[in-house]
């Protein structure tokens, strides 16, 4: 039987073997929500890097700079990890350069695998007929904050693992803890990560509207997909079955 296991952070993703399984990374606030509606509203790939320096070099051939460290836009680039940022209509047929504090090293992280998913609760239902048709097993790699584990990303690591409705076996306790924690929470997640220490980082920056807007179901019909060194729309040509 197909097995489903979730990595609660960067830090443990030495402990599985990615080889033939298909990862979906998850960075819920907000580098996946961002993400995942860049790409919906057009933009032609996105290029995750980890350092800033990097970042500056591919801004200043022709990439669009998107850079954030502690919940803020870096100064010197273009945006930040807003996803309302990335529905600019000039980002359209472009690339962008990205870099975030925890998602962009969860992305490199997560390469070696035979593919990976971005994953995000605006891309839920998605992702989910997707990954339940795929004939290998999962691995549900959220990014959590500076190596820590963090609640909205394993409520939607959970969230996928309860939708699943126990088609893959369970390849630790974790995906049984994250879907129980989700079926407590799915009626009111504002609510669930209410004091949360990433929620609370960004109330404090005044970022409420993101909080809320990375919570919505299935904004987007699309599944982000990392290609070497970019993340693209899934075409049918990409799919595994």
């Amino acid at each position: 039987m197909k097995k489903i296991d979730i990595c609660l952070t960067p830090e443990l993703i030495h402990q599985h073997d990615l080889t033939g399984t298909v990862v979906v990374v998850i960075d819920i606030l907000r580098a996946s929500s961002s993400i995942t509606t860049g790409i919906a509203h057009g933009v032609k790939a996105i290029r995750p890097v980890e350092s800033l320096g990097e970042c500056r070099e591919l801004k200043l051939k022709g990439h669009i700079g998107a850079a954030e460290r502690g919940g803020k836009k870096v100064g010197g680039f273009d945006i930040g990890n807003s996803p309302f940022s990335y529905m600019n209509p000039e980002f359209e047929g472009k690339k962008i350069a990205m870099t975030t504090t925890n998602g962009t090293e969860t992305l490199r992280k997560s390469k070696g695998a035979l593919q990976v998913l971005i994953g995000s609760f605006l891309n839920y239902s998605a992702l989910l007929t997707y990954v339940e048709r795929l004939p290998c097993d999962i691995l549900l790699h959220c990014a959590g904050w500076k190596g820590k584990v963090n609640m909205e990303d394993t409520l939607f690591a959970g969230a996928i693992v309860f939708g699943l409705k126990q088609m893959f076996e369970y390849n630790s306790d974790v995906p049984l803890m994250a879907a129980n924690l989700y079926k407590q929470a799915r009626n009111n997640l504002k609510s669930a990560i209410e004091g949360s220490s990433h929620v609370s980082r960004l109330l404090n920056l005044g970022l409420e509207k993101d909080i809320d807007f990375c919570l919505k179901f299935d904004e987007y019909k699309i599944i982000p997909v990392l290609k070497g060194d970019y993340i693209t729309k899934l075409k049918l040509s990409d799919m595994l079955f």
